[in-house]
């Protein structure tokens, strides 16, 4: 099987503007995609880099991945990102079997987690299998001035909770073909739990770049 490892990372970010290519640690945010797939190499076959961000094809073009530019119809805040990769496969012409998309703003991943998860892929011959995270937090809607819990009743400890769970966007790996017709997940694609505090990390805003931060130098300090 021949696996491709997608790395999406776009110009334009309304609430944080750059943010792909903002130095975090010693390098770029979108190098530590970069450096995670290079690390799990066993796994990869082929690196790409979509962008239409000339800072990002500059800093990359002597990091042996190949890069391919992203139209401006595919840079735009709403563009699903399933529509970036069905643009990558079609771009690139050649066959691939999976897929595997490491978002820029999830920088920080365990590093065993590729490897536990691709087993996991491999051994059950999923479609699809994604990581999320557990919440415990009490959620509730308010009508009419009210406050109602959803996920709770009042009184009742964050630990006793019925376990709920978001997608973190640590990592997905799909079929090829899934992707090229038209998904990345459905109801049949495996959720693996991760319980790790890198799996908080999703940079949308500065906040989230500067938790990142700190999570690195911590790591980095042990």
């Amino acid at each position: 099987m021949k696996t491709l490892a997608i790395i999406p990372a776009r110009k334009n970010s309304k609430r944080f503007p750059g943010k792909n290519h903002k130095t975090l640690g010693s390098i770029p945010l979108f190098m530590h995609s970069i450096n995670y797939a290079r690390n799990n190499s066993e796994f990869i076959d082929e690196i790409i880099i979509s962008t239409d961000d000339p800072v990002i094809f500059d800093t990359a073009e002597n990091e042996y991945v190949r890069l391919i530019k992203r139209p401006d119809n595919l840079g735009k805040d709403a563009t699903p990102t399933l529509e970036v990769l069905v643009h990558v496969l079609e771009d690139i012409g050649e066959k691939y079997d999976n897929v595997i998309l490491l978002q820029p703003t999830n920088p920080l991943r365990p590093l065993d987690l590729l490897k536990h998860c691709w087993q996991l892929y491999t051994q059950k011959n999923l479609d699809s299998l994604f990581t999320v995270s557990r919440n415990f937090q009490k959620f509730g809607k308010i009508k009419n001035d009210n406050f109602e819990p959803f996920n709770y009743k009042f009184g009742q400890r964050s630990q006793d909770l019925e376990p709920l769970y978001y997608e973190n966007g640590l990592l997905y790996i799909a079929k090829a073909e899934m992707i090229r017709n038209g998904k990345l997940m459905d109801g049949n694609s495996f959720p693996y739990i991760v319980d790790h505090p890198f799996a908080e990390v999703d940079i949308d805003e500065q906040v989230d770049f500067d938790y990142a931060e700190f999570l690195l130098n911590r790591s980095e300090n042990k």
